[in-house]
């Protein structure tokens, strides 16, 4: 018996007010495919760890519930999927899961060998350092230790946030394939390769109030107001925003900015080690450019950020603001102007709090007018207004706005945007792309890695797409074209 419920669940984080739930009941059937959709931040993944019983039994949290029925058997694909390892190695990894289950030795290496192709992981050899994978490639790994436990009940905390649209759709398909008899309860905002094969979708406001509960087909025809509302992904959300007055306008302003050289390089090579990493022959990127760089997961999109920023090992030429870029070991040299927003968001904290993490690099700056500036982008990016609350507790979702929140410094006017809008609903991601259009429009150049075709299609001046651990640029250069 498999069936999962909870009854009056109130719950709430240390030092804050408000309840994340008011005497929420929820239950799924033994079988049962669930998909809870909500706005980013509304206790969707809360929910999933108080029904697998990760609260309060692993993650203490003040709670109580009337009645909470949890299940024998169940695997956990978290947001973040450095959060789900162990082990330093792909293989010791999963090996790990198999001893838990007493599976012999010699049983262990096909069984590897099989999970990863179920999952799409290529690996030249499975005694791969886990660190030294993609974002994207982790979340693959993460989905096939819990694929190996083969559990009854499967919560899935968006298993495919930052895979491309090729891995997105292998996943589900192993998804879809592994769980034909099994319960399925998942949080995810990219559902167009799910919304026909979910039983149930279950709809939240941003106080995480059930707002309906019912098939996909009665949900998504008879609650499009509740959905745009609430800036919830649904089929067709992309084409809507495009025929939208601040879309529409946005576009029929755009222009190209400055011809003024913000980046030049030639014959430019990114190390991890003593490994050739990425490298670019030749580009040049203009102030009020919007780059988006493509690439399949493991390509080395987010290493040629990382070299940009002068995190790994580099040499060639590299200029910024017509500044040299010289690599040096001891006394690294950061280029002025350049802010980083890492893919995953917590890599970018450095405090306790919101409000010190938007207001720590504000040297000089009087308190009061710092506090004011972190409101006013608590605002812009839709992030709590909250004294106490720690960016870990925030939601992966949240995090990633903080994250580029912390970017936005009076000095910065190169932004490096590793994967900005994943874990974000339709409204958060809107609103992220039209702020960034803005800055652009005042000169902000901007480097994105995305998986997002319709950013690419729509915000994109230019396209830089990597394969292998070389950059391709359009006709060899970098730059903006015609907009």
């Amino acid at each position: 018996m498999n069936n999962i419920s909870v009854t009056d669940l109130r719950l709430k984080f240390p030092g804050e007010d408000a309840l994340v739930f008011k005497d929420l009941s929820f239950s799924v059937q033994s079988g049962e495919k669930v998909l809870m959709l909500g706005p980013s931040g509304c206790g969707k993944s809360t929910l999933l760890q108080v029904l697998s019983g990760i609260i309060p039994n692993s993650i203490e949290l003040p709670m109580k519930a009337t009645s909470i029925q949890l299940p024998d058997s169940w695997g956990f694909v978290f947001q973040d999927p450095d959060t789900q390892f162990c082990m330093t190695y792909v293989d010791e990894e999963l090996a790990f899961v198999l001893e838990n289950l007493q599976v012999q030795r010699e049983e262990m290496a096909p069984r590897i060998e099989e999970v990863l192709k179920r999952v799409d992981l290529h690996l030249i050899d499975a005694h791969t350092p886990i660190n030294e994978m993609s974002q994207g490639m982790k979340q693959r790994l993460a989905l096939a230790s819990v694929l190996l436990l083969e559990p009854d009940v499967l919560f899935l905390d968006e298993p495919s946030a930052l895979l491309d649209p090729e891995g997105t759709q292998q996943i589900w398909t192993s998804i879809k394939e592994a769980t034909a008899d099994k319960t399925v309860i998942i949080v995810e905002h990219k559902i167009d390769l799910i919304a026909d094969w979910v039983d149930r979708v279950v709809l939240f406001n941003d106080h995480g109030v059930i707002l309906a509960d019912g098939s996909p087909a009665d949900i998504f025809a008879n609650f499009q107001e509740e959905l745009k509302r609430y800036g919830i992904w649904y089929p067709g959300v992309w084409e809507e925003y495009k025929t939208s007055d601040a879309f529409q306008l946005m576009m029929l302003n755009r222009q190209v900015v400055s011809s003024q050289e913000k980046i030049h390089i030639e014959d430019f090579h990114g190390y991890r080690g003593l490994v050739e990493k990425i490298s670019a022959k030749h580009a040049t990127v203009q102030a009020g450019d919007w780059i988006t760089i493509v690439g399949e997961n493991g390509s080395g999109k987010s290493t040629l950020l990382l070299s940009l920023m002068q995190l790994l090992r580099t040499n060639g030429v590299y200029e910024v603001n017509g500044v040299a870029i010289v690599w040096k070991k001891k006394k690294r040299q950061l280029p002025k102007g350049l802010s980083l927003v890492f893919q995953n968001p917590e890599l970018q904290f450095v405090t306790n709090s919101i409000t010190e993490e938007l207001t720590v690099s504000l040297h000089g700056m009087p308190k009061a007018d710092a506090d004011m500036y972190a409101k006013e982008l608590m605002r812009l990016f839709n992030l709590p207004d909250s004294v106490s609350r720690h960016p870990y507790q925030l939601s992966t979702g949240q995090k990633r706005r903080l994250s580029v929140a912390t970017a936005l410094t009076p000095s910065t006017d190169i932004l490096l945007l590793d994967e900005p809008t994943f874990g974000q609903d339709a409204r958060n991601t809107f609103a992220i792309l039209e702020k960034l259009e803005q800055l652009r429009t005042k000169g902000m150049t901007i480097l994105m890695v995305t998986h997002d075709t319709e950013i690419v299609e729509n915000f994109a001046t230019a396209v830089w797409t990597v394969v292998d651990g070389v950059v391709h640029t359009a006709n060899g250069v970098g730059g903006a074209k015609s907009v």
